[in-house]
């Protein structure tokens, strides 16, 4: 049955045409430091192949290289105000690669001419609040000098959050007819990450006394961003339907749970999509052997190379559990430590790649060396070793504490790599359950559990390890989630639904 949110989706009319603005802090190809650029770099590109008018704007940082991405200057420096002091933003313009769908790049030297997107080793740039402030305003003033009045904004994340505020509050913008009619919708992709800044930083951007207070910026003594964007804004969205309502509850809602609770008739939850020509079995290049559902026999090889290069004994009898995270307590990392030690009493291999808190860093490090022919531990960056877990694995472990969204899941998924998760956020949207009813109608995908305990991870695990001794039913776990579609045109009509039910 239909969520009441659902209903509105399912019933939205879609119609091509509409003049859409993503606002993004970071973009595929462009600027990456977690998924939020990815998202930025390939729902765009989904609503311009259904007939969209879509244009991204996001912040010419330093490490942008202008000649390779053939960013050129466009009209003339806008002066934009920030409290007490005037500052310069200059346009420059490019579009995605092998496309015509346009970007938009705010440069200011100050701001954004700095060796990373938010902080450095010491911690966040202190000045972040004014930075992205800055980054909103001069987006709404580059609209005047394009011409182009977009018919919905879609900001992310507390960097754009700005943009509803202002819309709503600016005295000079509420007089401005030409808004009157812009819509915004607000994607809330890690509620933890809300952009909280103190009263006087408040003060400096020149925030407004008459938002200080609990229903607009206010929370608990500091400024929210984010709450600002949930307050203004038309719709906001969050990246899965069950992460939308666990932040209604205490344990997810981050404080802002009585608010969230509140706006729930224009809260919705859509599952991101990924890029289904990156990640590819059938055609991946970072891969020894190409495979797909229909001729799996490609896995096998990518199994014992993966193996090889792991310097793993090239065992086809043997469960290869593959990981590939950050690591850190939300990502399940304590429960994963707690049953490493009677994981490793069976006969297993495990990978692992990616890198994260120091404890963690040291406690692999230690594992793999005292179990030499069982795990490997690298504790780095990979991108094309990351595609050959995902190829090359048998079994995914991601028992995170909380999850918005996630994509390895999606990535193992296509790969034939069945996945153990905690029911929670996209984990749960995205993966079915293997019950003896769901195996047997062919749409298990998966092994879930609820309760954030070792206890219960040991015990699903134990539930797949046994079910891996059954080739044929591993073969349907396989070919299922194999089967499932996780494209971002699939993600994308949604938003083209929400989009016109705003517009409408």
């Amino acid at each position: 049955m239909l969520t009441g949110s659902e209903r509105c989706l399912h019933n939205a009319c879609g119609r091509a045409g509409l003049k859409i603005l993503f606002v993004s802090s970071e973009v595929v190809p462009f600027a990456k430091t977690g998924g939020l650029a990815d998202v930025a770099g390939a729902l765009p590109l989904a609503l311009a192949k259904l007939g969209h008018d879509v244009r991204t704007v996001m912040p010419r940082y330093a490490s942008i290289d202008d000649a390779k991405y053939n960013l050129l200057p466009i009209l003339d420096e806008i002066r934009v105000r920030i409290g007490e002091q005037n500052h310069t933003a200059y346009i420059k313009k490019t579009v995605f690669p092998d496309t015509k769908v346009p970007v938009y790049f705010v440069a200011n030297e100050p701001f954004f001419g700095r060796a990373h997107l938010y902080g450095d080793g010491g911690g966040d740039y202190r000045d972040n609040a004014t930075r992205f402030w800055f980054f909103c305003k001069t987006v709404l003033w580059l609209l005047k000098g394009l011409d182009w009045t977009p018919d919905v904004i879609h900001c992310n994340d507390w960097q754009s959050a700005a943009i509803p505020i202002l819309l709503r509050t600016d005295p000079e913008l509420l007089a401005d007819e030409a808004w009157r009619g812009v819509r915004v919708l607000y994607t809330i992709h890690n509620l933890a990450y809300q952009g909280l800044f103190s009263l006087e930083e408040a003060l400096h951007m020149g925030v407004s006394e008459d938002l200080w207070h609990p229903s607009a910026l206010e929370f608990w003594g500091k400024l929210s961003l984010m709450k600002g964007g949930i307050v203004f804004s038309d719709a906001i969205t969050t990246v899965s339907r069950r992460y939308a309502e666990e932040i209604q509850t205490p344990e997810y809602g981050c404080g802002l749970e009585g608010l969230l609770e509140d706006v729930k008739e224009r809260l919705f939850g859509i599952l991101n999509g990924i890029d289904t020509t990156v990640w590819d079995p059938a055609s991946d290049a970072h891969l020894p052997a190409q495979f797909s559902a229909k001729d799996l026999a490609g896995k096998a090889i990518c199994k014992a190379a993966l193996q090889k290069e792991m310097r793993l004994p090239a065992r086809a009898d043997v469960p290869l559990l593959g990981i590939v995270s950050r690591l850190d307590n939300q990502k399940g990392f304590d429960l994963i430590a707690q049953v490493m030690e009677k994981l490793l009493e069976h006969d297993v291999q495990a990978v692992l790649l990616g890198t994260g808190a120091e404890e963690y860093h040291t406690l692999f490090e230690q594992i793999a060396e005292a179990n030499s022919g069982k795990v490997s531990a690298q504790l780095r960056f990979d991108n094309g070793l990351a595609h050959r877990i995902e190829a090359g694995s048998d079994i995914f472990l991601m028992p995170s504490r909380y999850e918005p969204c996630g994509l390895n899941q999606m990535y193992s998924l296509r790969y034939g790599t069945v996945p153990v998760v905690r029911r929670t956020g996209g984990l749960a949207d995205s993966i079915v359950d293997t019950t003896p009813e769901a195996l047997k109608a062919g749409r298990a995908t998966g092994f879930m559990f609820d309760a954030y305990d070792a206890a219960a991870l040991w015990k699903t695990m134990q539930r797949a390890l046994e079910m891996f001794k059954d080739k044929a039913a591993w073969r349907s776990l396989m070919r299922a989630g194999m089967a499932m579609d996780f494209s971002w045109n699939a993600s994308a009509k949604k938003y083209e639904a929400l989009y016109e039910k705003l517009k409408g």
